[in-house]
């Protein structure tokens, strides 16, 4: 096994649909300019709430990538 070293960043993603929605945008906006992403942890769930009602989720994402040797 190779030495590696990865850095991991937080991430908020959301979604009008789902946490799952909102989850996958975050990873799959940063895939789009990080390369060699690892894992992604979701560590916390909240709610956009309007008069009431839910009008939005939103996922706290920890997301990991592979440093360039």
């Amino acid at each position: 096994m190779d030495d590696s070293v990865y850095k991991v960043i937080e991430l908020v993603g959301t979604s009008a649909k789902s946490w799952e929605d909102a989850a996958k945008n975050a990873v799959e906006t940063a895939g789009r300019s990080l390369e060699e992403l690892r894992v992604a942890e979701v560590g916390k769930l909240d709610m956009k709430v309007e008069n009431g009602k839910v009008v939005g989720y939103r996922a706290r994402v920890h997301l990991s990538f592979k440093y360039r040797t």
